[in-house]
């Protein structure tokens, strides 16, 4: 992104219907990816939809709609082409060979966002791996798309099929030596957490921007980067907390996504190694949202690749102030307005039968927080007993 720009960079969305996405989750994922736009500063001014029964092979989109898109991005001035879903080498390469813009598809607009909030030797190795890995398969005469990307390639126009080939090697001798790297990372980091003694490990974990971070701080009584962005964070943060007279570990880890590449899913199984040797898990579900049920499936199903989903877990719904329901039994999205919702009210849903451990908490407001610290003080007591029955602690 060019920092010395005034103006943020435009771009249009395009989502594809077909017969495994229904218009509103179409719309619902083109809210989203207008989020992640936002999140890597680029702003978003009109969205495209099209209905197939399967991607076009070549465009995506087919023919006619990509003709209308390139006529709309020509006529405003548009920066980037956005696509919900990843796109081929070849399809990339014919939709910007048409259009003569730079087109993000989702997993390059979150490797970006990645790349931006990379802050530690690990996160950065982790997301240069995943950017290689993407990049790989889709060198091409066409570099443009890539030019956003801070520590890239380049861009190079004509570059020649030797050229190519020889950049291949080295991308793939560049992913060898980073695989390698990671590995190092990786042993050191075991050695770290095998240095923390005997002690109850509990890790955040959760869709992204659902609020683990100001969980964290509070809990913790640190300061835990915490902002209205997806992917805050992406370094586990590991902080000492004690509850009364109990202390345990609590970890912060990077959150989940649909759609989630492949690449980065893979380069980043190593943090959330947290996860996997944790005693218990909070899972943080932002109650406000829309379609807070579809996130929790997706923190299940990433908890499953895992093998984490059987570990004891706290079912923790968030920002209840922010929560309204509507006379049909359905909810809605407030923003900063505050309802008049109580904790009966909330206790009495399905969503409180859900699992034995559920909760209903504000971070930010600190409402019910109580609750949850006992919760969390008897849940730790119990793990020690049965893990540790020899120490001794003042409960």
């Amino acid at each position: 992104m060019n920092s010395t720009s005034t103006e943020k960079e435009t771009a249009v969305l395009i989502g594809l219907i077909t017969q495994d996405q229904s218009e509103t989750q179409v719309t619902e994922y083109l809210d989203e990816l207008a989020f992640l736009a936002e999140t890597a500063g680029i702003s978003t001014v009109k969205r495209f939809t099209q209905k197939l029964a399967h991607p076009d092979v070549h465009s995506f989109v087919g023919k006619g709609k990509l003709q209308e898109i390139q006529q709309y991005v020509e006529e405003n001035k548009i920066d980037f082409l956005i696509f919900d879903d990843d796109l081929s080498p070849s399809q990339l390469r014919n939709v910007e060979k048409e259009t003569k813009k730079r087109i993000f598809d989702r997993s390059l607009l979150i490797l970006d966002i990645f790349q931006m909030r990379a802050q530690s030797a690990q996160s950065k190795t982790q997301v240069d791996l995943a950017r290689y890995q993407y990049l790989l398969p889709r060198l091409t005469k066409m570099w443009s798309h890539l030019e956003r990307q801070r520590g890239g390639t380049g861009t190079r126009g004509g570059a020649g099929e030797k050229e190519i080939e020889t950049d291949r090697r080295m991308i793939r001798k560049k992913i060898s030596q980073l695989e390698e790297k990671l590995k190092e990372i990786d042993k050191q980091n075991f050695i770290q957490r095998k240095n923390r003694g005997q002690m109850v490990r509990i890790s955040l974990v959760g869709y992204t921007n659902v609020g683990k971070s100001t969980i964290m701080n509070l809990l913790s009584k640190s300061n835990v980067f915490a902002e209205n962005k997806l992917f805050a964070t992406l370094d586990t943060t590991v902080r000492k907390v004690v509850i009364q007279n109990l202390p345990f570990l609590l970890s912060d880890t990077v959150g989940f996504i649909r759609k989630l590449p492949h690449q980065l899913v893979e380069s980043f199984k190593s943090t959330l190694d947290e996860v996997r040797e944790s005693d218990i898990l909070i899972h943080v579900v932002d109650i406000s949202h829309p379609n807070f049920e579809d996130h929790i499936q997706v923190v299940n199903n990433t908890l499953q690749e895992l093998d984490s989903q059987d570990k004891p877990t706290i079912l923790l719904f968030n920002k209840i102030d922010q929560y309204r329901h509507l006379d049909e039994g359905e909810f809605d999205y407030t923003g900063n307005e505050k309802q008049n919702i109580s904790l009966i009210d909330l206790k009495n849903t399905w969503m409180a039968n859900t699992q034995t451990d559920c909760l209903f908490v504000s971070a930010s407001e600190k409402i019910n927080f109580q609750e949850f610290r006992d919760l969390l003080y008897e849940k730790v007591k119990d793990v020690y007993e049965t893990k540790y029955p020899y120490q001794h602690f003042l409960y």
